[in-house]
């Protein structure tokens, strides 16, 4: 049995599975604070990282905490707590996004967490092209599953509709490309050199379909000497579309944990992941994505799903750098 002692390499193990999340534009726009009294560790939105023109409501930034939260939710099972999650506890806090209890050990181990957190440390998006190989349906199902475990939906569109999320995607992507505010803060996340570990290195970005029918995103204002050279993408990518029933700050938190569920399940199983986030940026083009013959709901992101290349990681601050005294 592990130990329950919530000391410092404890909370250094939990923190740094949390910072292991993805996030917009990898901004990691968290905070953690341990109440020593209570065992609560508390998870806050960080402002500073914060993309206005991307995100104007702040509805990327609560998935990518909640996306942290379930990573911490998940290393604290394997720890030997039953971890205790409340979302938005504190409404004279708005930037209070979760408070974490780990006062009460598991009874048991919960099952398929330690597969999860294993592969909580091989997660990494990729934004290289997938094979044609199709994602059996028994693995689509459990993702589906996974995403319904953290109060989200998991629709997994046919070839037509995927094909009509593929163009507005590209549409949005051709917005982000002409807006000056979303090319310049776009730009403004890039990382060379001795940056600081966030952002994304320029060696993480990603080719471009050369045939143009996979629209990954190019941030913007890439330099011209950064690009690779586009290559040819799969031909009939799978497309998830990740939603919710409501559009609260508490359902973008969900979708965030229902997505880095599905992902830490896709890679358990070998899948791999890209995020197309472009068409969640601009009002008009996300309320398109909602599929009309489906239920009425509210789609929080597009995932592209295959097999192919692990992803190159994204650096990450360290546990003390996000840890508040």
């Amino acid at each position: 049995m592990p130990t329950l002692a919530l000391d410092a390499a404890a909370l250094e193990k939990l923190v740094s599975a949390a910072v292991a999340a993805p996030s917009i534009h990898n901004t990691q726009p968290w905070r953690f604070r341990l109440e020593p009294a209570t065992s609560t560790l508390e998870v806050r939105a960080d402002r500073n990282r914060a993309v206005p023109a991307a995100d104007p409501q702040g509805r990327a930034m609560h998935i990518s905490v909640g996306a942290a939260v379930l990573n911490l939710r998940v290393a604290a099972r394997h720890l030997g707590w039953a971890p205790e999650v409340r979302l938005l506890p504190d409404p004279a806090e708005p930037d209070l996004f979760a408070s974490v209890e780990l006062d009460t050990a598991a009874s048991a181990p919960a099952p398929g967490s330690e597969r999860l957190y294993g592969a909580i440390w091989r997660r990494h998006s990729s934004r290289a092209p997938f094979t044609d190989e199709a994602v059996p349906a028994v693995v689509l199902d459990e993702l589906v599953t996974a995403a319904h475990a953290e109060g989200a939906g998991l629709h997994l569109p046919d070839h037509e509709e995927s094909a009509r999320l593929l163009r507005l995607t590209a549409e949005a992507e051709r917005r982000n490309t002409t807006d000056e505010a979303q090319r310049t803060e776009s730009r403004t996340w890039i990382r060379t050199g001795d940056a600081p570990p966030y952002g994304i290195p320029v060696g993480a970005l990603g080719p471009q379909d050369v045939a143009g029918h996979v629209p990954m995103r190019d941030f913007s204002a890439i330099h011209a000497a950064e690009h690779q050279a586009p290559v040819l993408f799969e031909h009939e990518p799978r497309i998830a579309v990740l939603g919710t029933d409501h559009d609260t700050p508490t359902d973008w938190l969900r979708a965030g944990l229902a997505l880095e569920r599905l992902l830490l399940t896709a890679t358990v199983h070998g899948v791999r992941a890209s995020l197309l986030h472009q068409a969640m940026e601009w009002p008009n083009l996300r309320w398109e994505t909602r599929d009309p013959r489906d239920r009425p709901g509210y789609v929080q992101m597009l995932i592209r799903l295959g097999y192919g290349p692990e992803g190159a990681p994204t650096p990450r601050l360290a546990a003390r750098d996000v840890l508040e005294p």
